[in-house]
């Protein structure tokens, strides 16, 4: 049975009581009304700064790492409980792609503005694989693999801005 939502509140039957919501909103923030995929990625901006600043890059990719499996367990419990392949207010996806993409950035503001836009870029317009494992990978896998994906354009965009690009004194720590 597919259930029916409206955007800025969870259907029938979910609740932010319950652990998989609570982890695929990210603690609320997929439930804003209007686009909830970038109020997710900003969702994830304190959390990746609170996890570099404890650990640096080892410990982000160590949280993503974890997010991403998170991810994938409460994604497809939401999917399962709604019926709705990738509903808009999961945006544990959005998190564990920004941390990724974040990985790749320098720890500045410059850079981080730079993987916020780039990601966002990179997850609106799904370039391969990223397209084909949202149209072809169901569950919670396939709700985090296309994120995930094209993170790593947005990566490897943000390290070739800060490596060699005209930004790259911008981004110089």
């Amino acid at each position: 049975m597919k259930l029916q939502f409206t955007y800025g509140r969870l259907p029938p039957g979910l609740t932010l009581k319950d652990p998989a919501t609570l982890v695929a909103t990210w603690f609320g923030s997929g439930l804003v009304p209007f686009a909830s995929g970038t109020w997710g990625t900003l969702a994830a901006l304190p959390f990746a700064w609170a996890i570099w600043s404890l650990g640096g890059w080892n410990l982000l990719a160590l949280a993503t790492l974890c997010v991403s499996a998170l991810g994938i367990w409460a994604a497809d419990a939401v999917s399962t409980r709604t019926g709705v392949k990738d509903a808009g207010f999961v945006v544990v996806d959005e998190v564990a792609g920004m941390w990724l993409t974040l990985l790749a950035a320098p720890f500045t503001p410059a850079g981080w503005i730079a993987a916020f836009v780039l990601f966002r870029i990179a997850d609106i317009l799904k370039p391969f694989p990223a397209g084909w494992a949202d149209r072809s990978v169901r569950g919670g896998l396939g709700v985090m693999l296309d994120d995930l994906l094209a993170a790593l354009w947005s990566a490897l965009a943000v390290w070739l801005l800060a490596t060699y690009g005209p930004l790259e004194t911008a981004f110089a720590q």
